[in-house]
């Protein structure tokens, strides 16, 4: 876990040094439907590494985002679920879906010219 003294001055930054990365998004996505084990947070998203997702789960239960729970079966079953901390991250979630769905139609409902390119891709000359 972080101390505050290592935490950014910036509540912005502060929160994208803890949930930043591409993997912690989608593991947030992904428990805020339900409990996930391992093998199925790992099925469930294309292309993360083992390693990858250990540390992020690993990082993100010190933080206090995420709560691992053992049971005590043979074999031993793990389940990751978001904490209390963790499920105040819904608003920033929504706001992300939201905006996804807004760009995916923005794209669609534009006739993909010049003048209808998102700031930043317009071509070399024009101005936003």
């Amino acid at each position: 876990m972080l101390t505050k003294e290592e935490l950014p001055a910036c509540p912005v930054a502060t929160t994208v040094q803890l949930i930043g990365s591409k993997w912690k998004l989608l593991i947030l996505r992904n428990l805020r439907m339900r409990p996930w084990r391992f093998n199925e947070l790992k099925k469930d998203l294309a292309g993360v590494s083992q390693k990858v997702l250990t540390d992020s789960l690993r990082t993100m239960e010190e933080d206090g985002i995420v709560i691992r729970t053992v049971y005590p079966e043979v074999p031993p079953r793990v389940e990751y679920s978001l904490s209390q901390l963790g499920q105040a991250m819904y608003p920033i979630l929504d706001a992300m879906e939201q905006w996804g769905l807004a760009y995916k139609k923005w794209l669609a409902d534009t006739a993909g010219g010049p003048e209808n390119q998102p700031p930043g891709k317009r071509p070399q000359g024009q101005e936003d």
